[in-house]
């Protein structure tokens, strides 16, 4: 029996979604409301999940693990209303499920509007045991109480599907903005680095929020603490990716030398490619920059053929394509971009330069017509008027080629 175990506040827009994605492959639905204002429960108990209340404890683990005590199942999947589960991972994941030595199943999470990391692995499916408990703050986990158990009862393995699994619309920007999470995070994170001095994981997490935020000095300072005081040990190799990911970002726009070598270190670790696409694309990026086009081409190329389906792989090998000059393979990798993501107003801007190049003036028009389009939805009205101003004097918009 395979239970889900769901914590929700105000989820109404997101969690019918959530609930139909699992329909079908989990055995009993158990949603832990925390003061929902909305018709959350309602939504939910429509969709045939039981829900129990509970006042917010103050962050995510005690929640989390409230939860736990209400679902019968031998197995759990623990998902957010933000998450959905893809039907095409659910073979994959009930052939590990059905191997007797499995504890936990790592799940594969695209993080769509997440450019920097376009994936992640969740331990988020588990053999429903006492022991396994969530702890650390805002971005709770079970890995410490795992390790604990793999520690006494070594026969238990942790086995990680390899086909991507949920859908995570959390990280995107407007989201961010309107849930508040930036700032919760950081209340976390300093709370954490002041109980526990040098941590590695909130020297992470509120290293590269300093950093987005533009707190630089601070930001870095606090993911090269993170990585020197990370012990070494392959249990920790997620971690360490994380700090040297998010080290080559910071340092990429004043130290593009160093940005390079923390990007190729944390290549070097063995993650699967879709885990260490951030560090791939980046890298790629840079090179790009300093014309070294063949590497750029070939981490790109590998990017592309591993996660077909990040729209930014495709849209980043269509410029480097088109510098190269190869027009051909510029299109092909543009059209892809598009296909995967038709709102990327930069994707319709670089397609309708590549064809105005190859003498498509018609093909142009209309994708320099998309590209603006594009961006007044998105509420960019200075770039799309000085993108018209420049288009204006090459492409007549309104239909005659100047």
């Amino acid at each position: 029996m395979l239970s889900l175990s769901m914590i929700v506040r105000d989820e109404a827009e997101r969690i019918e979604s959530c609930l139909n994605s699992v329909k079908g492959f989990v055995d009993e639905m158990v949603l832990l409301d925390t003061g929902s204002t909305d018709n959350t429960v309602a939504l939910a108990e429509a969709a045939g999940a039981q829900v129990e209340r509970l006042d917010w404890p103050g962050d995510f683990a005690p929640a989390r693990n409230a939860a736990l005590e209400h679902v019968r199942g031998d197995w759990v999947l623990v998902l957010d209303a933000d998450e959905r589960l893809r039907a095409e991972a659910i073979p994959a994941i009930r052939a590990l499920m059905a191997q007797p030595d499995v504890l936990v199943i790592n799940l594969l999470r695209h993080e769509l509007g997440a450019a920097m990391a376009p994936y992640s692995n969740v331990s988020r499916l588990f053999r429903r045991d006492a022991r396994i408990c969530w702890s650390r703050p805002y971005h709770s986990m079970i890995d410490d109480s795992v390790a604990e158990i793999l520690q006494q009862e070594p026969h238990w393995r942790v086995a990680n599907c390899a086909e991507p699994a949920l859908l995570h619309d959390g990280y995107r920007p407007d989201l961010l903005n309107r849930r508040d999470k930036a700032e919760r995070l950081r209340q976390s994170m300093e709370q954490w680095l002041e109980d526990q001095p040098g941590d590695p994981y909130a020297c992470t997490k509120l290293g590269a929020l300093e950093v987005s935020s533009g707190n630089h000095e601070r930001g870095v300072n606090l993911l090269r603490q993170g990585l020197e005081q990370l012990p070494d040990g392959a249990g920790r190799t997620a971690e360490r990716y994380e700090l040297l990911l998010n080290l080559g970002i910071a340092l990429a726009p004043e130290d593009a030398v160093a940005a390079e070598g923390f990007y190729r270190q944390a290549l070097d670790l063995p993650l699967d490619v879709r885990l260490s696409l951030g560090a791939r694309l980046n890298l790629a990026a840079l090179l790009m920059q300093a014309n070294q086009l063949d590497e750029a081409i070939q981490l790109t190329t590998t990017a592309c053929q591993r996660a077909p389906e990040v729209a930014l792989a495709w849209y980043n090998l269509g410029l480097m394509e088109r510098r190269r000059g190869d027009l051909a393979a510029s299109l092909r990798a543009y059209e892809r971009s598009l296909e995967l993501n038709p709102d990327h107003a930069e994707s319709h801007q670089n397609f309708a330069v590549a064809r105005l190049i190859g003498g498509d003036i018609d093909g142009a028009r209309a994708s320099f017509r998309a590209a603006i389009d594009k961006l007044h939805q998105q509420n960019r009205a200075e770039e799309a008027g000085a993108l018209q101003a420049q288009v204006s004097g090459i492409v007549k918009l309104d239909g005659s080629a100047s």
